[in-house]
């Protein structure tokens, strides 16, 4: 069914920046924040009144900056639970999301920034033990050394389902990705 296929997002730069639906990617080009820039096939989506051709890959008319937004991503939550194994840094005892709480290993009442080198997941109790203190000063020492966490494009869903679809499904992402084929020699 055509609506629930897939549509390549591109910003303005031609980076690619996730994967819409076609309500979703017909809406963006209807109200002109976006253009179409390869079609899907012969697909079509029809209304009671007009005939839309289905897009394949869109582009956003007004550049987004992605790297900006990220850091102020509410996934950061998300992203040190899953770097960190869903797993108390401290006592090493395994949560869910609802069960952990997110501890800043250097406290930001001494400066300690909200980014993901200084955050840890802690179970509750760990956190409350450790307070207002480093886990130096609290004799509690981290299981794993936090790192940032990575935003490449090769860790994006994009590319994630990029890959995980045949290449004869969705060959007109790949120029966009990045994915020719090296035999081919094209770039």
């Amino acid at each position: 069914m055509v609506l629930t296929r897939k549509v390549l997002l591109l910003n303005a730069s031609y980076e690619p920046l996730g994967l819409i639906g076609i309500p979703r990617a017909i809406r963006l080009v209807w109200k002109g924040a976006a253009e179409m820039i390869e079609l899907d096939g012969d697909r079509v989506l029809r209304s009671p009144r007009f005939v839309f051709p289905a897009p394949s890959v869109i582009r956003l008319i007004v550049y987004i900056d992605v790297r900006g937004r990220q850091s102020r991503s509410p996934s950061l939550r998300a992203g040190v639970f899953a770097r960190d194994r869903y797993r108390c840094q401290y006592c090493g005892g395994k949560g869910t999301a609802f069960e952990l709480t997110l501890d800043h290993i250097m406290p930001r009442s001494r400066g300690g920034r909200t980014a993901a080198e200084n955050l840890c997941a802690a179970c509750k109790d760990c956190n409350q033990r450790k307070g207002n203190r480093t886990p130096e000063e609290a004799r509690m020492p981290l299981l794993s050394n936090p790192s940032a966490l990575s935003y490449g494009l090769e860790k994006t869903a994009v590319y994630r389902a990029a890959e995980g679809s045949p290449d004869s499904s969705r060959p007109e992402w790949r120029k966009y990705l990045f994915l020719e084929d090296a035999e081919t020699g094209a770039a």
